[in-house]
């Protein structure tokens, strides 16, 4: 087993880097530990630059900006400047937390029957999904800029120069990028201009394909991108304003109302309105730990809280993949995908009872339904608060996304997951400017109106940011301590990954790298998931026995191929323990 990886310019400065290794079969590699900072992310030269940036003395937050300026660039399937993020920051010396809402919103011109089609039904997933209506104004640059203004401690402009440096030296295409590519390539029924709809734009086609057989580019493929760093050098000198404005804002729009497919609507005035949220993070207590994390838009905090709280009323043993352990979690997320889906959406839209999703009576109640048997699907609660009854929303979200969790010397910690919603976004690349728009707007519900025509709170309105499933997490102690960050990627499987990585440090002791290798299990209140093992990446367990244990409770039972990309840290002994998810390119940095 190899537990050390450096390049040449992490060796020279310093910044250490450990990359969980794939060795024998069934051989797992330990958390990593650090002293004095850590980062983790889902790409080992992501994690290299904000590792780098934290030993130079920078913050969380100066780490995260150079760490996110680099995944855009080598993991661009899965964030970048084109998309939005939910951060969640825990600020050492004032011993405060507060989120940051960077979603994607719906321009001023979008209306309700946005994604109907002339005779009034839902338009196809996959051709909203690949055109210019489902690009959202991007939140990243803003946000990026709002939090360096309030947390930030190096300059600004530095905080690009490796994205910069890898963008126009150049980078090796990883096999994670090569191999999405290539799934969507091989659902085109035709490779040419204007039959091809995944990768139908010509900049992206030609920058991630071999345009002579339409393959994906392979994995090791020697990559340059100077349209990135020039745009990148716009925003180090301009700020937030040279992405909002100027060329690259006329580029922006111009490709999403050029789109090939489906144009789009936004407008410069969509761009240059703007504005990053700071919200209040929504908190749970559960068994001493106190749980905090992102509202809504996003369903995250909500999600993950309503599971513990249910949780807290069962003794879960001692054994995170025994079926009653198992029966237990899946039922909490049955019932919170319920009232998930009911009553989350755009706050700003809609009237969201978070205080009474996670009122404790409340949450005593709906674990009261929970017996030897699956439940079945559920419908909502009335949590207090709760006004009128909308249409619910079953909308379950794909995943191109990434996520970052980051503590540095001066004791601050950032949580933050970031995304183009689903693989590549929406396929297009902006001419000229080296990144991908997101296809956030398909996180609306497609129908306006439910069962006798009440509305669906996520309906699709101008302005509104969409729900979302990004559960960006802090856990503190019964003191305020730090105690553990988390976070995940996976679309709407965020919630049931979070939630699972908690009860895996707490309620089993495992620590950061042991909870992320349990094989993953859910429910989103419909067929219950399993992971069958990976070897070398999860633990070995007995999959067919669970399932047939999870059958004889009256469970419909699905094995489902997992995308997590969890980044746990603990806080421990003066130090920290660190775990990234072997599942995609997870990597450990710090020192």
């Amino acid at each position: 087993m190899k537990p050390f990886r450096f390049t040449v310019i992490a060796a020279l400065l310093g910044a250490t880097v450990l990359i969980p290794a794939l060795g024998e079969a069934q051989q797992l590699s330990p958390a990593v530990r650090a002293h004095r900072e850590m980062i983790v992310t889902a790409n080992p030269q992501a994690t290299e630059a904000g590792a780098f940036i934290l030993r130079i003395g920078g913050t969380a937050t100066d780490a995260m900006i150079a760490t996110q300026a680099v995944l855009g660039l080598v993991e661009p399937q899965a964030s970048g400047l084109g998309g939005g993020a939910f951060a969640l920051y825990y600020e050492a010396r004032s011993r405060t937390v507060t989120s940051f809402d960077g979603r994607e919103k719906a321009p001023a011109a979008a209306t309700e029957n946005r994604f109907l089609t002339g005779d009034g039904n839902p338009l196809d997933f996959v051709a909203a999904w690949q055109s210019g209506l489902a690009v959202g104004v991007p939140g990243v640059p803003r946000l990026l800029e709002v939090m360096h203004r309030r947390y930030g401690r190096l300059p600004w402009w530095s905080l690009f120069g490796p994205a910069i440096f890898m963008a126009q030296g150049g980078f090796q295409l990883t096999e994670n990028t090569s191999d999405q590519v290539g799934g969507l390539l091989a659902l085109n029924p035709s490779c040419a201009d204007g039959e091809r709809l995944f990768f139908r734009d010509r900049t992206a086609f030609e920058y991630f394909a071999n345009a002579a057989d339409c393959t994906a580019k392979p994995a090791g493929t020697w990559m340059r991108n100077p349209d990135y760093a020039n745009t990148l050098r716009l925003i180090a000198f301009w700020g937030a304003a040279g992405f909002y404005g100027g060329p690259v804002a006329a580029d922006l729009v111009a490709a999403v109302r050029g789109d090939p497919a489906i144009p789009g609507d936004m407008a410069l005035g969509d761009l240059s309105a703007y504005q990053v949220i700071e919200r209040k993070p929504v908190c749970i207590d559960y068994r001493g730990h106190k749980v905090c994390g992102m509202g809504p838009p996003s369903s995250g905090g909500l999600g993950v809280g309503q599971m513990l709280g249910i949780l807290e009323h069962f003794d879960l043993g001692s054994d995170p993949l025994e079926s009653g352990a198992v029966h237990l979690f899946t039922q909490a997320g049955r019932l919170a995908f319920a009232d998930r889906n009911q009553y989350v959406a755009d706050p700003g839209f809609v009237p969201v009872p978070a205080q009474g999703m996670l009122d404790k009576t409340y949450l005593a109640g709906r674990a009261a339904l929970i017996g030897d048997r699956d439940l079945g699907t559920v419908g909502p609660g009335a949590p207090p608060g709760a006004v009128g009854l909308a249409a619910p929303d079953r909308t379950a979200n794909a995943s191109g996304t990434s996520h970052i969790s980051i503590v540095d010397r001066y004791g601050n910690a950032l949580a933050m997951t970031t995304t183009v919603e689903s693989s590549f976004g929406n396929g297009v690349m902006v001419p000229g400017r080296g990144f991908l728009l997101n296809n956030q707007l398909t996180d609306f519900s497609f129908a306006p109106r439910g069962d006798g025509g009440r509305p669906v709170a996520n309906r699709v309105e101008a302005n509104k940011r969409p729900r979302s499933s990004m559960a960006p997490t802090l856990v503190f102690d019964a003191r305020g301590r730090l105690e553990w960050l988390t976070g995940s990627p996976g679309g709407s499987r965020i919630i049931g990954y979070v939630a699972q990585s908690l009860v895996n440090v707490i309620d089993f002791g495992l620590d950061p790298q042991e909870a992320i290798d349990v094989p993953h299990y859910m429910n989103r209140n419909g067929r219950t998931e399993l992971e069958r093992p990976v070897p070398g990446v999860t633990v070995d367990y007995d999959a067919e026995a669970l399932a047939r244990a999870l059958a004889a409770r009256g469970h419909g039972v699905d094995f489902v191929e997992q995308v997590s990309g969890l980044g746990v840290i603990q806080a421990i002994g003066g130090g920290f323990l660190g775990g990234a998810d072997r599942r995609r390119d997870g990597a450990v940095g710090g020192q």
